[in-house]
């Protein structure tokens, strides 16, 4: 299966992209949605990060607060490390299973931690949905309402955009309407169709 890895900063827009990816036929496995399996109540994930980090970061009806954990996480380095330690490998068999499941001409693992560590190891080529920070910030405030200090947290413990850039095969921009997204993605599904048949012989 030839596997195409699109990220990006919080707020850049995967969303967007890949759900013209999906209307045009293209399965689309989200490292985000395996991130809350894996943690659902009686996984052994949710297990492991109530021993760790206690009921605090529990609802009332036994299921993950990710705010309060969010809000731990992200001020706090080593906390976030022993989360990812006990999350990742969780996730990464999650994402496995599903790019096997798979049965499109090609499959899109979209992930905003695709290229700081292993997933990327799964992917064939990288696609980076880009825009500068500044709308990077005020995209997430406005969509999940959140003070934008922990928005800048969330940017600095992800690549920063250059490095991002630097490691990308495809990169399309979306700082402005809709259709000029679509369009450079339009190109770049043409291409990966392409791809695919070179990469399935």
């Amino acid at each position: 299966m030839y596997v195409v890895g699109v990220t990006g900063g919080i707020g850049s827009g995967k969303t967007a992209a890949t759900d013209f990816l999906a209307r045009l036929g293209i399965t689309i496995v989200d490292a985000d949605q395996a991130s809350r399996i894996v943690v659902e109540p009686g996984q052994p994930a949710l297990h492991a990060i109530v021993d760790r980090f206690g009921e605090r970061i529990l609802q009332e009806d036994g299921t993950l607060n990710r705010r309060a954990l969010r809000d731990i996480v992200f001020s706090n380095d080593q906390a976030r490390r022993e989360l990812e330690a006990i999350t990742h490998p969780a996730i990464g068999d999650q994402l496995r299973r599903q790019i096997q499941d798979s049965d499109s001409d090609y499959t899109v693992l979209v992930s905003p931690l695709l290229l700081e560590g292993r997933q990327k190891d799964m992917t064939h080529r990288v696609l980076v949905v880009d825009v500068p920070g500044e709308i990077q910030v005020a995209r997430t405030v406005n969509r999940d309402q959140v003070p934008m200090e922990q928005v800048e947290a969330i940017m600095r413990a992800q690549l920063s955009r250059e490095e991002r850039l630097a490691l990308a095969h495809d990169v399309v921009t979306n700082d402005g309407p809709l259709e000029r997204l679509h369009q450079q993605l339009e190109q770049l599904h043409q291409r990966y169709l392409e791809l695919a048949r070179r990469h399935g012989g």
